[in-house]
């Protein structure tokens, strides 16, 4: 690293976690983020900060008004702009030296696999219950990390899937797409949910590339905003998982 890079991450290189073998991880490291929207764009704020070294943006909404409540990576004269490209403008305005690519598409069970292979680790932060399961069968397919959070009104997730064969995948969570499912325009979310859970998608994320610390794999993090609690749940492959079950 050059005196610049030194002196930008200087609190990571004093960390015994990190220090410099993990710093020059970040450096090196690939990761792609599904949604630029209220989860990939705080999460993709602190991978750029943090150094990773190549980031891929996937989303292909345009930036609205009503997004500007909690996606805060968005400012007022972004309305009307593509999501990815809004977001890439921004954080390689946050870190010059890193790479940045931009892909206005719609994420489907036909490309899936192609647009997620190549990467160190998959951040999902959609709000499709559809478009997490193409992502998840990605996952698995090309053998990467995925790293998925969620929320709503007060309260949010975050689960590491697939870092090996003995790991749960995300369908041992969710098997199928439940019939009452509620999106955040229907049942609200306070903005500052998705600073709290992209954060944490952030820091898994940089985490698994360091080798800092123990991860979230097999586990759920699971927050409640209310009432400023948080647990973490254990979990398993399922037998009977749809996307894995029949492989175990």
């Amino acid at each position: 690293m050059n005196p610049d890079a030194i002196n930008r991450y200087a609190r990571h290189l004093v960390l015994k976690e990190i220090g410099g073998p993990g710093q020059r991880a970040l450096l090196a490291s690939r990761i792609v983020i599904v949604g630029a929207g209220g989860l990939g764009g705080p999460a993709g704020l602190y991978l750029a900060a943090a150094g990773v070294g190549h980031i891929t943006i996937i989303d292909d909404d345009v930036v609205e008004a009503s997004n500007l409540q909690r996606q805060v990576q968005f400012v007022h004269t972004d309305i009307g702009m593509e999501k990815s490209a809004a977001l890439s403008d921004t954080l390689k305005e946050l870190n010059p030296d890193i790479d940045i690519r931009r892909k206005n598409i719609r994420l489907t069970a036909d490309n899936a696999g192609e647009l997620l292979s190549g990467y160190d680790v998959i951040l999902d932060g959609t709000d499709s219950f559809e478009t997490r399961f193409h992502i998840n069968d990605a996952s698995r397919k090309t053998k990467t990390p995925l790293i998925s959070g969620a929320l709503g009104r007060f309260d949010g997730q975050v689960g590491i899937f697939n870092l090996n064969e003995t790991d749960p995948c995300y369908r041992c969570l969710v098997p199928e797409i439940p019939p009452n499912a509620e999106t955040c325009s229907e049942v609200g979310v306070v903005g500052a949910m998705a600073g709290v859970v992209g954060s944490v998608m952030a820091l898994e994320t940089i985490k698994l590339i360091t080798g800092a610390g123990d991860s979230l794999a097999g586990r759920l993090w699971v927050y409640d905003g209310l009432r400023a609690e948080s647990r973490t749940v254990r979990l398993s492959k399922d037998p009977k998982c749809p996307a894995c079950g029949s492989k175990t």
